[in-house]
């Protein structure tokens, strides 16, 4: 594509009347130059057992080919229909609550034959249908697919051959995975018991590392099937979502978005995020980063809020600020969920662009004018492309060992608590980051690699750490980080095991931390926010330096946070839960010390630069004002364009950027 996609999702089956040529009309002139369909109708496109009606379908393609609006068409599968449940109930997930009941979408045990068997004809019969359409640029595979929980018997046979063939005997499996405790090991194969109930750990921990590579599979079987109907230069994405707070948060615990994105042409995602006076932006850059990441390539957003729910309706400006966010972190494409309100069911106040009288509203205004900019811009904003030369490491396998092993057994913090602690506050500081997995093999690309919570992992990549900064890498360790082992087994070292290497610092006790604040640290954080809280470790330096210690009467004598020089580079360890502004300081310092902090550091929150270098190879500097206050900055850029107003601004000229308003800088 040669341009910026804008776009939304249409569902002409939900509409209350007719109103397809209007629809058209409204998205030409908001420049909507894209929308998705098909991807939540099955029970429309297939009333009864093998009876097909793609009606719907081809009337929204051809009218939408005749305005010279693209489609991206989706397979239906993740909402089954009911004749479907009615002939075959065995379809529905069956998950440690019970059997499913039919209602909800994505209720459906993805491993089923009879589902998988529906699922393929369905997907068949609907490529056979559109395959040869003009209109349509790509297709999307389901949608925001997990595993759904799913652990019914059929899914637990799948796991034992699972296991079979990872450790081949059960010995090896008991003694792996401490299976002695309580009576839990097995010495046949068919006495395996249901994993539902377990209170093993490891046991547990690999089940759902099992159900993640049914996520793998069954949207790489699904692509492999469209894969034999789609045109040249027409690609197959997927909606990935995030860990659900009310909004999207954080590593999502039921699918590893860097192996399941591996089939797709483009890495999609939904994100959705705070509005109103809490909208930071923070999400969206987020979402984007690991998104961008899982192929170090741009990425679509596929889903995102126009209006939804009440407290999400965006301020005049939001709209704009939340869409050029999303292409300042690298999108291609910005998509809203949806075009129209709907009336009736569960969705009915999820509001799209439109409300429920189907009118031009602020909202809409508003889009045209995001529509107008990404027609005009875009050959200057998109494919934008990011060196980053910091990097966060995060761990699907980590954040399930903490879930069952917490920080405190009554406490709902979490692993994605910490890795958002720590991004966070980089985003504040503004510095663009890009997200790294286990298995990534480019470490050496960044100055300062940080490791939050690496619970589980197995001895390699601590070697490959360890390696890191001893060649010159700088990297910041925190807490429970090289605690076990890839089955989730406790090293029998002492702490923090085989990064001790490189972190000069060892500790055998842990505690709960009641009433106490940090001492001899030089991050200028005032005292009220010196505080740790739920989990600190009692650290003693080998070779490390102690950069802070416990201000408390029992635990003074130990370091709460140490450096350490390694060959070449530098390892810090942070061994207990700090405030966010005590966060801001190590890695300010942490910054300092890699050779990454410069004059955009200086400049604070809510003022946030995103950058990037554009197909004509020009610097792209976004500066974003994330609140209601007038903001004024002397430029900390060379000679530079704002391709909004043409306006031309000189290296500390005043930068002047109106609430929830942005400039885009093209430098000289």
């Amino acid at each position: 594509m040669n341009k910026l996609l804008y776009g939304v999702a249409y569902y002409d089956e939900y509409m209350p009347y007719e109103r397809l040529e209007t629809d058209i009309q409204m998205m030409k002139e908001a420049g909507i130059n894209v929308v998705r369909i098909a991807e939540s109708t099955w029970s429309t496109h297939e009333p009864q057992n093998g009876v097909f009606d793609f009606t719907s379908v081809n009337r929204v393609l051809d009218a939408m080919y005749k305005a010279g609006i693209h489609v991206i068409v989706g397979t239906p599968t993740y909402a089954v229909p009911t004749w479907m449940v009615k002939e075959h109930p065995e379809v529905l997930a069956v998950t440690k609550n019970g059997q499913g009941k039919y209602g909800a979408r994505q209720i459906m045990d993805i491993t089923n034959p009879t589902y998988l068997f529906y699922a393929e004809r369905i997907i068949r019969k609907l490529m056979e249908n559109v395959k040869d359409h003009p209109a349509i640029i790509g297709y999307q595979i389901d949608n925001e697919t997990k595993h759904y929980d799913t652990s019914g018997p059929n899914v637990q046979q799948r796991f034992i051959k699972y296991l079979k063939d990872k450790f081949e005997t059960t010995d090896a499996l008991n003694k792996e995975f401490g299976l002695a405790y309580w009576s839990n090991d097995v010495h046949a194969w068919e006495d395996m018991p249901s994993t539902v109930g377990t209170i093993n750990g490891s046991f547990g921990a690999e089940f759902s590392k099992f159900q993640r590579k049914l996520v793998d599979d069954f949207l790489a079987w699904q692509v492999d099937i469209v894969k034999e109907y789609r045109k040249e230069g027409q690609f197959i994405t997927q909606n990935f979502d995030f860990e659900w707070r009310g909004y999207s948060f954080g590593v999502q615990p039921n699918v590893n978005h860097f192996t399941a994105s591996d089939p797709f042409d483009m890495t999609g995602v939904d994100i959705y995020h705070p509005t109103q006076e809490d909208l930071t932006g923070i999400e969206i850059s987020f979402g984007g980063d690991v998104a961008r990441s899982t192929k170090q390539q741009n990425y679509y957003v596929l889903e995102t809020e126009a209006q939804a729910f009440s407290h999400w309706t965006p301020f005049p400006g939001q709209l704009r600020l939340q869409a050029f966010s999303h292409v300042a972190s690298g999108a291609n494409m910005v998509a809203y969920w949806h075009w129209h309100s709907i009336h009736n069911s569960f969705e009915t106040y999820w509001k799209g662009l439109l409300s429920h009288d189907l009118q031009s509203n602020p909202v809409y205004n508003e889009a045209k004018t995001i529509g107008a900019d990404f027609s005009r811009l875009s050959s200057k904003i998109m494919n934008l492309k990011k060196k980053n030369k910091t990097a966060i490491l995060v761990s699907n396998e980590s954040l399930t060992g903490l879930n069952w092993f917490k920080f405190k057994y009554d406490s709902e913090l979490n692993y994605n608590d910490i890795v958002r602690l720590i991004y966070d506050e980089l985003y504040k500081l503004n510095v663009e980051v890009d997200i790294l997995h286990p298995g990534s093999e480019n470490f050496e690309d960044y100055s300062l690699i940080i490791v939050p919570c690496l619970y589980v992992a197995p001895d390699e990549l601590l070697d490959r750490l360890n390696q890191y900064v001893e060649h010159g890498g700088h990297a910041i360790f925190t807490f429970k980080s090289g605690f076990a082992n890839e089955h989730v087994k406790v090293r029998t070292t002492s702490q923090p095991g085989i990064i001790e290497k490189a972190c000069g610092v060892n500790y055998q006790m842990f505690v709960e931390p009641k009433n106490v604040k940090l001492a001899g640290n030089t991050y200028e954080v005032e005292e009220d926010k010196n505080r740790v809280h739920t989990w600190m470790e009692l650290l003693t330096p080998t070779t490390a330096e102690t950069l802070a210690t416990y201000d408390h009467p029992a635990w003074g004598d130990y370091a709460a946070i140490t450096g350490n020089e390694y060959g070449k580079g530098y390892a810090t360890y942070i061994g207990c839960i700090v405030s966010s502004e005590m966060m801001s300081g190590i890695l300010t310092q942490a910054l300092k010390r890699a050779s990454i902090w410069g004059e955009e550091q200086e400049v604070n929150f809510p003022l946030v630069i995103k950058s990037g270098i554009n197909d004509e190879g020009k610097t792209i500097k976004y500066v974003f004002n994330y609140s209601f206050e007038l903001q004024e900055i002397e430029s900390p850029f060379s000679q530079s364009i704002d391709l909004l107003s043409n306006s031309i601004y000189q290296k500390g000229e005043p930068l002047t950027i109106k609430p929830w308003d942005f400039k885009i800088l093209e430098m000289k």
